[in-house]
């Protein structure tokens, strides 16, 4: 994204706070799709030692959306030595770039601010027996 793109906010997620910014002219009703079909595709994507997708678990910090349809999401793990840190971006860039109309995507792996339980959804929360 440019410093010249015009940052709109678009929906936002449920139960994470996640708040994706689109740049731009996109049509409301697309973004509402793409969101709703990442949200999706995120959920399918679990840490292996959490029986809780990483959506719930609140590891999608940033969610961002050109005029391209290029999307840069910032994520976390829940501890910096997870040992799927290598691989789990890629699990996440895969699950974005099955949304359609989806052109590229960029995983950005962040630990500021560290992960904590209270990211958690609800959901993740009961699943987890935290409740």
């Amino acid at each position: 994204m440019t410093d010249e793109a015009k940052i709109a906010p678009a929906p936002e997620l449920p139960t994470t706070g996640v708040t994706p910014t689109i740049a731009g002219d996109l049509p409301e009703t697309e973004v509402e799709r793409i969101t709703a079909d990442l949200i999706g595709a995120l959920k399918t994507v679990y840490d292996p030692e959490i029986p809780v997708d990483i959506y719930e678990l609140g590891l999608i910090y940033k969610v961002d959306l050109d005029d391209d349809r290029n999307l840069v999401i910032d994520m976390t793990l829940t501890a910096p030595g997870c040992p799927v840190a290598g691989e789990m971006p890629g699990w996440v860039e895969n699950a974005a770039r099955s949304v359609e109309g989806i052109q590229d995507v960029t995983v950005n792996m962040v630990f500021d601010p560290p992960w904590d339980a209270t990211r958690m959804s609800e959901e993740a929360q009961v699943a987890l027996n935290w409740w």
